[in-house]
């Protein structure tokens, strides 16, 4: 839909940000949340499929975030 150049610029925004909010504590996931759902809108993301890649940034996030926060 949105092309591989339009999600590759979403999929490196969205890695930045993240890294940059890694030390965050993960009980305000509610902000991080709505940094990804910004960043997805900015590239015209399929409004229908936001939560769904929202939810899968979160858990890559979560599941990323002790190596960032080490590196």
């Amino acid at each position: 839909m949105l092309g591989e150049p339009t999600l590759v610029h979403i999929a490196r925004e969205l890695v930045e940000t993240v890294k940059k909010n890694v030390t965050i504590d993960w009980t305000v996931r509610a902000q991080l949340r709505v940094i990804v759902k910004r960043i997805l809108r900015k590239y015209g993301y399929p409004p229908d499929k936001q939560e769904k890649a929202t939810q899968t940034v979160l858990e890559q996030a979560a599941l990323l975030s002790q190596e960032w926060a080490v590196a």
